[in-house]
């Protein structure tokens, strides 16, 4: 059994990449690698086949962070195997609910910071592509203290699955 995470932002070259990395660095730290696998991919198709922005590259590196890119684009037929896809912010929420067909689909799209119990009114992880480096740091942090939530969750649904 595999549980499957993907995480979606507009071009996947900011913040959907930036959450795939840190997450994919919690699973490991957890020992779940063998069974939990990490991805991401955009909205749209504005930079496929792209690596991350340089910024989002060096912010993750800063903190220890590796990752492997190239973005891609949101297929509706992946819903059939992904447990979770994780918005980074209300549009794509709205965009990827729009794009699965089923209500078992739908209860799979949940928002990023969701899982952060500090996050209250606002629940977007806001987009850095058009600021500057403190906007990616900014990013960053909020999607640390999210993963770890997520990993709560994560950890949940797989006991679950196992009893």
């Amino acid at each position: 059994m595999t549980y499957r995470v993907c995480f979606v932002c507009t071009g996947n070259i900011c913040r959907s990449p930036m959450a795939e990395s840190v997450f994919r660095a919690r699973v490991v730290e957890a020992g779940l690698d063998s069974v939990v696998e990490v991805d991401s991919a955009g909205t749209g198709d504005w930079h496929e086949g792209e690596n991350a922005d340089p910024r989002t590259l060096s912010v993750l590196e800063e903190r220890g962070y590796a990752l492997d890119h190239a973005a891609r684009v949101f297929e509706p037929s992946w819903f059939a195997r992904l447990d979770l896809v994780i918005a980074l912010d209300t549009g794509h929420l709205k965009a990827l609910r729009h794009l699965a067909s089923a209500g078992e689909d739908t209860a799979k799209v949940r928002l990023l910071r969701s899982y952060d119990p500090g996050a209250v009114d606002d629940l977007d992880v806001p987009d850095p592509y058009y600021g500057g480096r403190d906007g990616f740091e900014e990013c960053l942090e909020m999607v640390e203290r999210a993963c770890t939530g997520l990993l709560d969750a994560v950890r949940q649904d797989l006991e679950g699955q196992l009893t």
